[in-house]
């Protein structure tokens, strides 16, 4: 297990500020994964997450109080995870950001009776959007089955606006992560009349050959939806394009189209008409990116590398500043000290309305029924030279998320 500690020359607290009596510094608990089978995620996702919480630093802080986040690299494996989880609670650690589907399910119980909370963006338990079921636990951003939802709806729209009689091919990573979908494929089949065939694809996804085949020559999908991650994204675009299957007939989830995925593939032109979910804007043209890119220029220093990949890097900077605005607002409840506890942090979550972060997101309601913040997600295109919008942000089949979110309830 790798500790990394965080404490650039960015992030320093004006000495006047931090001189105050109230002052002190608030631990952040940041799982990361930089080695291991998802490390395509790690290596820009937690530089994104570091580069904001220097920038709210160098502006002083969370009124005067210095941010810390504690990165520990546990590799995509549950053990480094929760000796991760142990390290940041004997810190003191408000809040702790878990990274991985089968790290959140072996800590969502622990979290909830130390009261520390924690998000899962887009991945995790989607059960966890149920805010009074899981207490501790904030996706903040769509789950899988918002994901799968709003995959089922952009096929719809694709196929001519009606699923009748189609057929959908998912294939997904053979894990908890990769199965969380299905329950949303289960439930819209019979409404929208679609037929829906599984195709798991076994750890580390780097072998897909047999399933594209059956997808594409056996059962001749109309459509396919994938859930994969790690190296499988890569993979899965190669072989669908040997294939010769129309690639604007996929729609990949949130960790199935970056672009180190396309680069992987074989590039924009390779990768083109692909199409991905994401749940916070791609691209570098967002403010709060050119202010990390001023706060750079400031110290001599030229741009980070990880920003240019910007669906990970984008996201590390959308989780800090969701994670900073829910402590800032514990901060402010307790007057500006710094001696807050993770229920105060928790607490702060639902202060979060409207929260946009300058178009990076679609505007993030928490409350304390909905963790998820409305399920909201975008997708975009590959374009010859980088991301084309498809759509604005939206969400589907809302009603029978919400059913499943309260089966599952009546089932525990």
């Amino acid at each position: 297990m790798r500790l990394l500690t965080t404490l650039g020359a960015a992030a320093i607290v004006a000495s006047s500020i931090a001189g105050t009596a109230s002052a002190k510094d608030i631990i952040i608990g940041m799982m990361c994964d930089r080695t291991g089978p998802t490390s395509v995620t790690g290596t820009a996702l937690c530089p994104g997450y570091h580069d904001y919480i220097n920038l709210v630093n160098s502006k002083g802080g969370v009124m005067g109080n210095k941010l810390v986040a504690h990165e520990i690299d546990h590799e995509y494996k549950v053990p480094p995870a929760v000796e991760a989880y142990q390290t940041y609670k004997a810190e003191g650690a408000v809040l702790v950001s878990p990274y991985g589907t089968p790290m959140v399910y072996a800590l969502v119980q622990k979290m909830r009776e130390d009261k520390i909370p924690g998000t899962s963006a887009g991945f995790g338990s989607a059960a966890a959007g149920n805010g009074e079921r899981y207490p501790y636990m904030f996706p903040i951003a769509a789950s899988y089955w918002s994901q799968a939802a709003a995959a089922v709806q952009f096929a719809k729209d694709k196929l001519g606006g009606s699923l009748k009689g189609k057929k959908i091919a998912y294939i997904y990573y053979d894990n908890p992560a990769g199965r969380e979908g299905l329950p949303v494929l289960e439930k819209l089949a019979p409404k929208e009349g679609f037929e829906y065939r599984e195709f798991a694809v076994p750890p580390p996804g780097i072998e897909m050959g047999p399933q594209v085949l059956d997808i594409t020559r056996r059962y001749r999908a109309d459509f396919v939806i994938a859930q994969l991650f790690g190296r499988a994204p890569s993979v899965a675009l190669k072989e669908f394009k040997r294939a010769g299957f129309p690639l604007e007939k996929i729609v990949g989830f949130v960790w199935a189209g970056s672009e180190g995925d396309i680069q992987a593939a074989g590039g924009w032109e390779a990768a083109e008409g692909y199409n991905t979910i994401q749940f916070a804007g791609v691209g570098s043209d967002y403010p709060v990116l050119q202010e990390i890119r001023d706060m750079y220029k400031a110290n001599g220093s030229e741009d980070p590398s990880a920003m240019k990949y910007t669906a990970y890097y984008n996201r590390g900077v959308f989780q800090a500043a969701v994670h900073v605005a829910a402590i800032e607002n514990a901060v402010k409840a307790k007057g500006g000290s710094g001696d807050i506890t993770g229920e105060n942090v928790r607490d702060g979550f639902y202060e979060i309305k409207d929260f946009t972060l300058g178009g990076l997101l679609p505007p993030l309601e928490i409350t304390r029924q909905d963790h998820e913040g409305g399920g909201w997600v975008r997708i975009f295109k590959v374009g010859k030279t980088g991301y084309v919008a498809e759509t604005d942000w939206f969400r589907a089949f809302r009603p029978e998320v919400v059913e499943l979110l309260a089966e599952e309830e009546k089932a525990k």
